[in-house]
């Protein structure tokens, strides 16, 4: 028998709030509609403290649909928290936590069967005692203040969304869609979840576990040489690439070599290398049939053991299971 019963999403709305932040999830949500016709359809609601426009922090405003006190007089699905920050004339950023708008977060929260909070959301469930305990990440850039100012909680800053019993964390801003992703997986199954995805033009569904980082963000440098040593990587990933041919290459010292990189990437060339391995991989297990030995062989591993070890270091988990959670199907 199908499950037709409508599942409530509420969106939570303040001044200051991120934009994408309350924009995103209903966009996937919509998507899951389309994908599977007849399913139980989201319906998603914006509430504010009242009927006023809320203006977001990107200047936009936006009508709230009901208030909390409205909402609260019923069941909710799901709770999501997105966040604001502020930043100071150094040009640090703080999450920022308003005490009257914890109080309505530990009020519906207790209304609500699922729970998630989208980048800084986190710090208004922390303070609200929602991760006391749990393990939960946030954005990059206030990973710190969360740890700081909440010492209860497992603060880890790497991955793109964290599920902890019936609550979830998401990281920096655009992960809200892979937040919601997981959330129609959770409810519908992989395979829905996996052709939203394709309909949002996601390069993929990033796994729980993935870094915040992708490699093409980690692959930021100022100078030419690097540029090129980059370049020069990527075009013979298929290759053993060892810091000693990569120095020779670019005509400088081993150690010289490793201090570029260190300098310019935040890493050993060893570990780009292995990165950039790892992506390749990935791209390989979700768009292909190729055997691991194919995979290993081709993105530079050797064997399957170094292919298999890397992706334990990486994403946590085994080549095989990536594959079988994150691969789109094969066009007929």
């Amino acid at each position: 028998m199908q499950d037709t019963a409508p599942r409530r999403v509420v969106i939570m709305l303040f001044d200051g709030v991120d934009l994408l932040d309350v924009t995103g999830p209903p966009e996937v949500f919509a998507l899951a509609r389309r994908e599977r016709p007849g399913a139980a359809d989201y319906r998603v609601v914006l509430a504010a403290a009242s009927l006023d426009p809320v203006t977001t922090g990107a200047g936009v405003r936006i009508l709230p649909d009901t208030t909390f006190e409205s909402v609260a007089e019923r069941g909710i699905d799901t709770l999501v928290v997105p966040g604001a920050v502020e930043i100071d004339d150094e040009r640090r950023v703080r999450a920022l936590v308003d005490p009257e708008l914890v109080a309505w977060v530990r009020t519906l929260a207790g209304r609500t069967h699922r729970i998630a909070s989208v980048c800084v959301g986190a710090h208004l469930l922390a303070a609200a005692g929602l991760l006391d305990g749990k393990r939960a990440t946030t954005h990059w850039s206030t990973a710190r203040q969360l740890t700081v100012e909440h010492p209860e909680v497992t603060v880890d800053a790497d991955p793109v969304f964290i599920r902890d019993g019936r609550v979830w964390t998401g990281a920096g801003i655009s992960a809200c869609l892979d937040l919601s992703l997981a959330l129609i997986a959770d409810d519908l199954g992989e395979a829905v979840a996996l052709r939203v995805a394709r309909q949002l033009v996601m390069y993929l569904k990033r796994p729980g576990g993935q870094s915040q980082f992708s490699v093409p963000l980690e692959q930021v440098s100022t100078s030419r040489r690097m540029e090129d040593l980059r370049h020069h990587v990527l075009r013979h990933i298929d290759r053993p690439l060892t810091v000693a041919d990569l120095a020779a290459y670019a005509h400088v010292s081993d150690r010289h070599l490793t201090r570029l990189f260190t300098t310019e990437l935040g890493m050993t060339p060893r570990a780009y290398i292995e990165s950039i391995r790892v992506e390749k991989a990935r791209h390989e297990l979700e768009s292909s049939d190729a055997t691991l030995e194919r995979i290993a062989t081709a993105c530079g591993f050797g064997t399957t053991d170094t292919l298999v070890r890397a992706f334990h270091r990486r994403l946590n988990t085994t080549p095989t299971e990536y594959r079988r959670r994150f691969r789109a199907p094969l066009p007929l």
